[in-house]
């Protein structure tokens, strides 16, 4: 896993949107509020592979938030594809974003699909809670 210090502004963001971290997920991990959902979702993804738990607990709707937010350290998080959103624009209350992340752990590989719903508080994007079909291994 890396670390948040260990990407430079310059670096591309591990949410794979092409941009770099300063102009995608960095400040958001920072904490400016994330325009739309599926940009708060491409956020969350990088706070899971970078270990930041403090983004996730911030991002996170207080009625279905965790106490606790574990991260296993050996789950590398290797690529996010936005599947589909419904919802979760500027001018939204709600949305839903669709999304698989692939994953490597020890010499698995594999993907887990999600269908997030997110929530706009006070002009605030959260995560509420989502659809996850058990993760599928991959070969090869």
């Amino acid at each position: 896993m890396r670390a948040a210090g260990d990407i430079a502004p310059g670096d591309r963001c591990p949410c794979f949107s092409g941009d770099v971290y300063s102009a995608c997920c960095g400040p958001l991990l920072g904490g400016a509020s994330a325009p739309t959902a599926v940009r708060l979702m491409r956020s969350r993804y990088t706070a899971f592979a970078l270990g930041d738990t403090d983004h996730l607990r911030a991002t996170w709707h207080p009625s279905t938030r965790p106490h606790d937010i574990e991260i296993d350290d050996g789950l590398v998080w290797r690529r996010l594809v936005i599947v589909g959103t419904d919802g979760g624009g500027p001018f939204d209350n709600d949305g839903v974003v669709e999304f698989e992340a692939f994953w490597r752990q020890g010499d698995e590989r594999g993907v887990m699909h999600e269908r997030s719903r997110f929530a706009r508080v006070e002009r605030r994007w959260l995560y509420v809670d989502g659809d996850v079909t058990p993760a599928t291994k991959l070969e090869g």
